[in-house]
């Protein structure tokens, strides 16, 4: 299974792919995708850059699901909307290609990797490395990224055995085909 983790941002989207084979994990690609080249202040352009690329990694790479982290409410409240509309673009455009999306939040994604919830970026980057035996430490944006599929390979076995036996009961608002679970 290729998993393709998203990190979403409005200046620098991060995405991470990797395969999985039963508990093997294998780097394929990761990197990000900038908006800086477009003027600041056009936000239609810069969302654009965002999809394009987004649905540019996944025709390249076709991968088989994909993860996207879950926009927290921030100290700024502009910021956190200019956030959930680039998070809200990645999304669109993973579904657009027709990959089921699962979701976790950065807690999941850091509790996953590095065993704390409140562990620093470098110590995700670090882990990043190790679990996938890297030659070089990934970059912020691509580290998250890669966490975010290296946690939906760790979580969706779990979930599934749950699913199978017996039907989950959960919230089905704000649900994609990979599910938010509750």
């Amino acid at each position: 299974m290729r998993i393709l983790g998203i990190d979403p941002g409005l200046q620098t989207t991060g995405f991470g792919l990797i395969d999985v084979e039963g508990s093997r994990l294998s780097y394929v690609a990761s990197g990000v995708i900038q908006t800086t080249k477009e003027e600041m202040g056009n936000l239609p352009a810069r969302l654009k850059v965002i999809y394009d690329g987004v649905r540019e990694v996944t025709a390249r790479y076709e991968p088989d699901v994909a993860s996207v982290e879950i926009v927290f409410v921030n100290v700024n409240p502009q910021a956190t909307l200019l956030l959930g509309q680039a998070r809200g673009c990645c999304v669109t455009a993973l579904v657009s290609c027709d990959l089921p999306v699962a979701e976790y939040t950065a807690l999941q994604m850091k509790q996953a990797i590095t065993g704390h919830g409140r562990a620093a970026k470098s110590q995700i980057q670090e882990m990043v490395k190790r679990l996938l035996q890297l030659p070089v430490t990934p970059r912020q944006d691509a580290a998250d990224a890669l966490g975010l599929a290296i946690t939906h390979a760790h979580a969706s076995p779990s979930m599934n055995k749950l699913a199978a036996v017996n039907a989950l009961s959960r919230k089905t608002h704000g649900m994609y085909r990979g599910g938010r679970s509750h």
